[in-house]
């Protein structure tokens, strides 16, 4: 199976983070850029503030390559206001994706109306500029349930506000790869997390965010049904080289 094109080569440390410098976080973002360029990876998903030095390299070497960022990252707590300010920024600097953190903590306390008009927004935003959009809903932090829910109340938003040439374009997607979960459970995604999303996603795509390992989890979640693989270590699902042990 050739599964380069479904694959986000993903690197969304930050140096504090990383125990790096701003230098050497860089380096290893330029070295993941020349990477997905070489394998003809789908996207390199890296920080805002990396987008405008990123997509000036890939057009420099004339690449295909998208550049995605992440928005309200991590936590998705981030205001309306400070989301699409986020948003707006990345987009001015060349985005080809945003990838939005859903408020899911809003969402677990039943501030639905304010989730649905972060989705609206956030969406609107994207598509106006022609480009994709993804909404992490941080699957680790939710019951099998609220899962199932938050995903149809997407799959339901995006059908009441958007057209249908649209839906192509708002993906679901699993995980950030920072939450801290407890008694050594999966923070990314799992199959069985993803199944219930593909169950509840109606047309909208679907990607599955941190956790496959190995070309063989990678090709049973495409078989499944999923359009996109958010991963740190894109060539071990090519079969070359070691699975870290994060995102």
């Amino acid at each position: 199976m050739e599964i380069n094109q479904y694959l986000d080569s993903t690197y969304l440390k930050t140096p504090e983070q990383s125990g790096l410098t701003e230098e050497q976080t860089f380096e290893i973002v330029r070295k993941l850029t020349d990477e997905a360029i070489a394998y003809n990876f789908k996207e390199v998903m890296i920080r805002p503030n990396y987008v405008k030095l990123i997509k000036d390299y890939l057009l420099s070497k004339n690449s295909a390559v998208l550049v995605g960022t992440v928005i309200g990252f991590h936590e998705g707590t981030y205001s309306l206001e400070d989301k699409l300010k986020e948003a707006n920024q990345a987009i001015l600097d060349g985005v080809d994706e945003l990838d939005y953190v859903i408020n899911y903590e809003a969402y677990k306390k039943g501030e639905l109306a304010l989730v649905e008009k972060e989705f609206i927004e956030g969406t609107k935003l994207g598509l106006d500029f022609g480009k994709n959009v993804k909404w992490i809903i941080e699957i680790a932090a939710l019951t099998d349930s609220q899962i199932a829910d938050l995903t149809a109340n997407i799959w339901k938003w995006a059908q009441e506000n958007f057209e249908e040439k649209d839906f192509a374009k708002i993906f679901v997607k699993s995980s950030t790869g920072f939450y801290i979960t407890e008694g050594g459970k999966p923070n990314g995604a799992t199959f069985e997390g993803v199944k219930i999303m593909l169950d509840n996603a109606g047309k909208l795509p679907v990607k599955a965010a941190g956790g496959v390992k190995t070309p063989a989890d990678a090709e049973k979640m495409i078989t499944m049904g999923i359009q996109r693989i958010g991963t740190s270590s894109a060539k071990a699902l090519l079969g070359e080289g070691e699975a870290g042990t994060g995102y």
